[in-house]
């Protein structure tokens, strides 16, 4: 508890987000068209939806609205999934998978224009994004992931070792591939704000309210919550990684890994024209990705897989210190004035999961750490999808079942492995390219 308790209160986004959801405990028994657990990305997009639809709906969220993943992303509003498309094909088949990637590749514009559309005030920058190459032979697969971008109709450009220190103002790179319609977010003043758009448009947002039990009848489905009972013709559970507190024959199959973040004060004037000059959100093609991005006040806020909480937090702490320096030698000694860390719900394919667990109710997780755009988008076509009892507006067909073998197991794994190459790094493919990549 006393971590969670410190986390929250060096979380960046909940210290730049002071506005009040005005969304109280359920104290009361109800009745809805659809019920949401989960107030996240997904949950309070599929909540938005289904009220613009004319549906009654309530989301039920145990603790507060971006709570899990939500409140604690990079914030970087990036389009598809972390695979390449040709893995998605050879994964799903090329029906399947073209109906997800395409529904992906305009991932952006879409979440932007949904920004514009609900005044949501959350920090929009659209400068783009730069997937950065680590090392040399990174270069060819940002090359291959270009190319195959390009088949599901996302244009993104090569840029070489020169344009990529012109970009991110770093020299550790050796080139980049770059999304011009891409840009960056506050996750948490996001997902407050499709609250708040759902909630003016008549949908119900209950906070601290933990559903302990649910379970479907002759009149659809019933939850209990704080004593009370909502019954709902339609269910989505939405709580991805933050799966917990209640009675599920089925919960959600993933392998958790951590994700830390730690930002700076705000930099100076000067500062500032050095790093990051574009404001373009990065992230990095290492086994142990790590990325960096502004936010509006100017912090340099640099994150990586690994869970700063845990028993070698210390670990990854001082791997921080060490990473800044390296990236931007103008930033060696910046204290870190906030830190904070998230769980990433991943699967064993990288792809995003839609269980079906009965009659009108859907389960869905699994966005392997790119919660943004799928979570909006998933959210949006689950609710249409209840409503209008049809499979034709999802990315991705519903299951019955999905396995995660070793889960636990994996997950150690991997804080493992991030633990170690933090103890080790800088390593020596971090030095800065000595010549343009061919």
């Amino acid at each position: 508890m006393s971590n969670l308790i410190s986390d929250l209160a060096q979380n960046l986004w909940r210290h730049c987000d002071h506005v009040d959801e005005h969304a109280a405990p359920l104290d009361m028994d109800m009745d809805v068209d659809l019920a949401v657990i989960g107030g996240g990305f997904t949950g309070c997009a599929a909540a938005l939806e289904a009220a613009r639809m004319g549906a009654k709906v309530a989301v039920i969220e145990a603790h507060t609205v971006g709570h899990g993943g939500s409140g604690r992303n990079v914030g970087l509003v990036n389009a598809g999934v972390w695979l390449l498309p040709e893995t998605v094909q050879k994964q799903l088949g090329p029906i399947a998978a073209k109906r997800l990637l395409s529904a992906f590749s305009t991932g952006p514009e879409q979440v932007f224009d949904l920004i514009a559309r609900e005044e949501i005030s959350c920090e929009v920058s659209r400068t783009g994004t730069v997937h950065l190459a680590h090392a040399p032979a990174a270069v060819v697969e940002l090359h291959d992931r270009q190319r195959q971008s390009a088949q599901t109709g996302r244009q993104l450009e090569i840029l070489s070792a020169a344009q990529t220190r012109q970009i991110t103002g770093s020299q550790l790179f050796h080139s980049g591939l770059y999304d011009p319609g891409a840009g960056t977010i506050q996750p948490l003043a996001y997902v407050r704000g499709l609250a708040r758009a759902a909630q003016r448009r008549g949908a119900y947002i209950f906070q601290h309210s933990p559903v302990t039990r649910f379970k479907s009848g002759r009149d659809g489905w019933r939850l209990t919550v704080r004593g009370h009972q909502l019954r709902a013709d339609k269910l989505l559970i939405a709580t991805n990684a933050y799966h917990e507190g209640f009675d599920d024959p089925q919960p959600p199959k993933f392998v958790p890994i951590s994700y830390s973040q730690f930002a700076t004060a705000p930099l100076s004037a000067d500062l500032l024209q050095t790093v990051l000059p574009t404001l373009a959100g990065c992230w990095d093609t290492a086994l142990v990705m790590s990325s960096f991005r502004l936010d509006q006040a100017g912090r340099l806020i640099l994150g990586a897989i690994g869970n700063l909480h845990g028993a070698c937090g210390r670990i990854h702490h001082d791997w921080a210190r060490r990473k800044l320096a390296q990236i931007f030698p103008q930033l060696a000694g910046q204290r870190f004035q906030h830190n904070w860390r998230g769980t990433i719900a991943m699967t064993r394919d990288h792809l995003p999961k839609i269980l079906s667990i009965g009659h009108n109710a859907y389960r869905v997780f699994g966005y392997s750490g790119r919660g943004i755009c799928p979570g909006t988008l998933f959210g949006t076509a689950l609710a249409e999808a209840l409503l209008i009892d049809s499979t034709a507006p999802l990315p991705l067909l519903p299951t019955r079942s999905h396995t995660e073998p070793y889960a636990r197991l994996r997950g150690r794994y991997y804080e493992t492995g991030a633990t170690a190459i933090h103890a080790l790094s800088p390593a020596p493919w971090s030095r800065p390219p000595r010549s343009e990549p061919k």
